[in-house]
């Protein structure tokens, strides 16, 4: 009888309370959030060089996505909303690591992109992965179009990225404030009346079929959260996708 009384006094000092588990995951958010306030700025450029000095923050939060993914550790994450904006900061994270790991290349474009982006592993929750099958086979299958206005591969093509971590009690918020933001940015967003013409970022086409679950046209899309409404009658052209690392300092504008 003091065998079972003692293994299950052993046993209830080893499992790790909720709350504590719960509080793990808040104390590694705040190494994102020290990462996005020292080294992004208002544009959502990142001082990389100063950050592949410092990279201890960055360190610790990729090693807790390494361990810690809502597969791995469902109860942590309870809400649809905890499971998405847990992806959309363990993506941005993974890609400024895959930056300064990968010597800070100037563009991700040609071999560079077929690298960084389908080559290169890294672990989440404990699983293996490239960042295209993590945002293909994981990210895009939660259903929530609006990440392709927060998902940041460090591109100056890719939408801002914001001095905070995205949070699952504000999500929604947050992700309709990134969607006015990009289609506020003449970059994504370019009209042409005297030709009935307007031009979208080529994200747009990337991932059309995600927008069109949402809307009957891109325009009508579009139209959700552009500041003005763009007629139906418009004709589209996309943006070239620009492929230059948003490397502070070191963009042409």
């Amino acid at each position: 009888m003091r065998a079972v009384i003692f293994a299950t006094l052993l046993c209830a000092a080893i499992v790790v309370p909720p709350a504590i588990a719960q509080e793990r995951e808040a104390d590694a958010l705040a190494h994102w959030a020290k990462v996005l306030e020292v080294f992004v700025n208002d544009r959502g450029e990142v001082d990389f060089q100063g950050l592949a000095k410092n990279p201890a923050d960055l360190k610790a939060y990729v090693d807790f996505i390494a361990r810690v993914s809502p597969e791995s550790k469902p109860a942590l994450f309870p809400t649809r909303e905890s499971r998405i904006a847990y992806h959309v900061n363990a993506y941005n994270a993974l890609s400024m690591w895959n930056v300064i790991d990968s010597d800070i290349p100037k563009s991700l474009s040609g071999f560079t992109k077929v690298w960084f982006f389908g080559f290169k592993r890294f672990s989440i929750g404990g699983k293996a992965m490239s960042l295209y099958a993590y945002e293909n086979e994981v990210i895009r299958p939660l259903g929530d179009e609006r990440v392709h206005f927060a998902l940041n591969c460090m591109s100056v093509g890719c939408p801002r990225l914001p001095r905070a971590p995205f949070t699952a009690n504000a999500l929604n918020v947050e992700l309709d404030r990134e969607a006015r933001h990009f289609l506020g940015e003449s970059r994504n967003l370019k009209r042409a009346p005297e030709t009935k013409t307007v031009r979208l970022s080529e994200i747009f086409d990337f991932y059309k079929e995600d927008f069109l679950q949402r809307s009957p046209s891109l325009i009508a899309y579009v139209n959700r959260y552009a500041s003005e409404k763009i007629p139906e009658d418009y004709q589209i052209e996309f943006i070239e996708f620009d492929w230059t690392v948003k490397d502070q300092g070191k963009i042409d504008r």
